[in-house]
């Protein structure tokens, strides 16, 4: 499965953990996803979408 938006498309960033001896290991920080029937362009689906859409109203959730 896919930690990407349905609406905005927003992935999972990469980067490294740095320790206070400066190694370095990499790390991804994945986008806060939650899994809901929404509208979306008019019809009813089930998909992922990121907090961020579902704050500025981006899709109207079916509850």
């Amino acid at each position: 499965m896919s930690k990407r938006c349905g609406v905005c498309d927003k992935g999972p960033q990469f980067g490294n953990n740095v320790s206070h001896a400066k190694n370095t290991t990499r790390r991804r920080w994945n986008p806060n996803l939650h899994k809901m029937r929404v509208m979306f362009k008019g019809s009813a689906r089930t998909m992922k979408v990121c907090t961020r859409c579902l704050k500025a109203d981006k899709v109207q959730k079916i509850i």
